[in-house]
């Protein structure tokens, strides 16, 4: 996943349906000799709204926990959509403009407190390893690096099959990731963590060798591809980015009808158009095990 110099200004076209981080801020710096707990976060993803339906489909948004021993505050960090999951997926087809419109950015949000019922009732809140207010501190300026610079969602993990070995063509670039890169940062920080198993929920599409077909100047510009373009568009026509869950869901299956009908996919990524042949078993939603790092420093006890 491409790494950018700085994150664009948000189009006011793109309307988020909730407040992105709506209570967030800043990242505190804790005194050196701080004891701080870290605890894994998981629980189903737009819980809030439609009970733990995603639960079943083991669809889970992940977030990491800080308790302090010092102050006795909790703290959550997690990442996610500034726009919702359909504009980060789809994008808008607008009048009078050519090329598809994405409204896509993640984003991390830090905000005091941990909600407690939220994640233990249909997820989990366990605590996956303990850190020095030193070592939070660090991790905070890399959280920033890590923001300014990784700045698309990417909904789609794309791999060649789905053997354990298999080719990934692309890999995602969600929640679930942003987690994964916090506990290798603590990790190479020194942090040591328990041995427990850790799964994480990713949407696979399955594709033959991915074919490059340009970027939006060059597809969609005055000398670009009109055939391209237009297959292009009528790919995405079928989806709406501003939509509930459920409607996100109806396309996700119109996605599969068409994909499985024309062995043909338009993704999206780092600002580049490509071509996925795709094939059978098309798409899988899995949840599989990812385990807990370990440090490239020699570890010790804090």
């Amino acid at each position: 996943h491409r790494r950018f110099d700085y994150r664009p200004k948000t189009d006011p076209y793109c309307q988020a349906r909730y407040t992105f981080c709506p209570t967030g801020s800043d990242i505190p710096v804790m005194k050196e000799e701080d004891v701080i707990e870290v605890y894994r976060l998981q629980a189903p993803v737009w819980e809030f709204k439609y009970g733990d339906l995603l639960g079943h489909l083991k669809i889970m948004h992940d977030a990491v926990g800080f308790k302090s021993s010092l102050t006795g505050k909790n703290y959550t960090m997690e990442w996610y959509e500034l726009f919702q999951l359909g504009n980060c997926t789809f994008p808008h087809l607008r009048p009078g403009m050519d090329a598809p419109f994405w409204c896509n950015q993640g984003a991390a949000c830090f905000y005091e407190g941990i909600d407690d019922a939220h994640w233990k009732e249909n997820g989990t809140l366990v605590l996956v390893t303990t850190i020095s207010g030193a070592m939070f501190n660090e991790m905070a300026q890399w959280v920033k690096y890590d923001n300014d610079t990784g700045i698309y969602y990417e909904t789609w993990t794309v791999q060649a099959s789905p053997d354990k070995q298999s080719i990934v063509w692309f890999d995602s670039y969600e929640c679930s990731k942003f987690i994964l890169r916090t506990y290798q940062k603590l990790a190479d920080l020194g942090a040591v963590f328990k041995k427990i198993q850790t799964n994480y929920t990713s949407i696979i599409l399955f594709s033959g060798e991915p074919i490059y077909l340009g970027n939006e100047t060059s597809i969609f510009g005055p000398l670009g591809n009109k055939t391209l373009a237009a297959a292009i568009r009528d790919f995405y026509n079928p989806f709406k980015p501003h939509q509930t869950v459920r409607e996100f869901f109806v396309d996700l299956l119109k996605i599969i009808d068409r994909v499985i009908l024309n062995n043909q996919f338009y993704l999206f990524y780092n600002l580049e158009y490509w071509f996925l042949p795709m094939k059978f078993p098309y798409l899988k939603v899995i949840y599989e095990e990812v385990p807990l790092p370990v440090g490239s420093k020699a570890s010790f006890g804090v």
